[in-house]
């Protein structure tokens, strides 16, 4: 099984609450090959609790992933106190196999708070693991809300491709 939907499937034996977004998110609305968007990592998007950070921290572990925030790995005790700092700060967590394999777990996604996303979420069959994602036209607004230069290139790159997809899928 591919690194990402077998984490997916630990996430979802966890019971962990989480929705794709990002590029990697956008890949999943994709039809075919030639629509498919390139990207270093993937970035789930995880609610403001404390103790669901724990479980998706845990699932990423159980896969053999590094946890890191910023540069240094993820403090231990990966407990309460902790995952309560993290989350009172909206730090992103990363997990990582260091071959390429990236995993963000974010807090935040500009212009949304989680429950809306989550709410309206569309959930993919990948290898026969189900992998919540976000909604593309969602996806693309935040891109757009956040206003880096790699989200406005990406826009930009990509216009005709996203709006055949997101007319498509509506």
């Amino acid at each position: 099984m591919e690194p990402f939907p077998a984490l997916a499937a630990a996430l979802h034996e966890a019971e962990v609450r989480y929705v794709t977004i990002g590029v990697g998110g956008a890949n999943l609305w994709a039809r075919s090959g030639h629509t498919i968007f390139t990207t270093r990592d993937h970035d789930l998007f995880l609610p403001n609790d404390p103790e669901n950070s724990i479980r998706a921290w845990q699932a990423a572990e159980d896969r053999g992933l590094d946890l890191f925030s910023g540069d240094e790995p993820l403090d231990r005790p990966r407990d309460l106190f902790l995952a309560e700092r993290i989350v009172e700060r909206r730090a992103l967590v990363r997990a990582t196999d260091s071959r390429g394999f990236d995993v963000d777990f974010s807090l935040v996604m500009a212009g949304f708070d989680f429950e809306t996303i989550f709410a309206r979420h569309r959930t993919f069959l990948v290898e026969g693991v189900p992998i919540k994602v976000a909604r593309l036209s969602d996806i693309v607004a935040s891109k757009a809300a956040a206003g880096r230069e790699k989200d406005r290139l990406f826009l930009a790159s990509h216009a005709e491709a996203l709006r055949s997809l997101i007319d498509e899928n509506g």
